[in-house]
């Protein structure tokens, strides 16, 4: 950030036009990833007119604590989605200065999956898609929630596992919707999953583990449950952003800024344009 303050990555979302966004957990603003030419370096610069706080107001007397903002999404029609994860929220705007709405959703067919005693065990990420919102109930349970957009009524929910994991409790940490399917990340296992929205069905997992673990770029961790948050995914490219918790770099530990990832998709060929 340009004062230096503490910017603890939370969501990613790679939109259409190829602009990179993100979230501070700390806060309910968006930010775009601006990056420096000809540096391994970006600056983060605040959107105007989106989830501000005068925007926000209506809802300030039933808010506990701080916006704890951690994923982000966007639907066919351009309208930007973040989850709260504190109140258990949906939030929505259609553009700057634009109404934010909070997406009325009983939650009621999947209230069992629900920690009543830990804020910070719900929604963790977000995507939207095939006319489908998506939610990432991080842990103590942890459960993929299906919300039908139209009549905002939850259909459907389920667990997905990584290989050789079929029991106990997970870590979802965010969720990215593209060319039909889902994709999520679990930080404690290091590894995105590839998932047929209809059947459920992983259909590929990839395992990221060598990159967190890198002594370039790895982390003091202030949990055992790694630290990527943020997932976007494209044709050629899977992006991620580490929550590092103003943790520093083994390497450099005066150097807490979070780090944003550009892996090739290990699936796909790339094009001699992208190379």
């Amino acid at each position: 950030l340009p004062d230096g303050q503490r910017f603890d990555a939370s969501g990613l979302l790679l939109t259409p036009e190829g602009g990179l966004l993100t979230v501070n957990d700390r806060g309910a603003s968006l930010y775009r990833i601006a990056f420096r030419n000809g540096e391994r370096a970006a600056d983060l610069i605040r959107l105007p007119g989106l989830f501000t706080e005068a925007q926000l107001a209506p809802f300030s007397g039933e808010k506990v604590g701080r916006y704890d903002c951690e994923g982000i999404a966007r639907d066919e029609r351009g309208r930007l989605y973040l989850c709260e994860e504190a109140n258990r929220w949906v939030l929505r705007c259609a553009g700057p200065a634009q109404r934010v709405e909070r997406l009325a959703i009983d939650w009621t067919p999947v209230q069992k999956h629900f920690s009543r005693d830990d804020r910070n065990a719900s929604f963790e990420g977000i995507a939207v898609g095939g006319g489908k919102l998506y939610l990432a109930n991080e842990r103590k349970q942890a459960r993929i929630i299906v919300v039908d957009l139209d009549p905002l009524r939850v259909v459907d929910d389920f667990k997905v596992f990584p290989r050789g994991q079929g029991a106990g409790d997970l870590n979802y940490s965010d969720l990215s919707w593209f060319d039909g399917a889902l994709f999520v990340l679990l930080r404690e296992s290091c590894v995105v999953l590839k998932v047929d929205p209809a059947t459920h069905e992983v259909v590929t997992e990839y395992d990221y583990r060598r990159v967190e673990n890198d002594p370039e770029v790895a982390y003091h961790k202030q949990y055992p449950t790694g630290v990527m948050e943020g997932l976007s995914v494209d044709r050629d490219h899977i992006w991620l952003v580490t929550d590092n918790n103003g943790q520093g770099r083994l390497k450099a530990p005066k150097d807490t800024r979070p780090t944003l990832f550009k892996c090739a998709r290990p699936d796909r060929e790339p094009d001699a344009a992208s190379q």
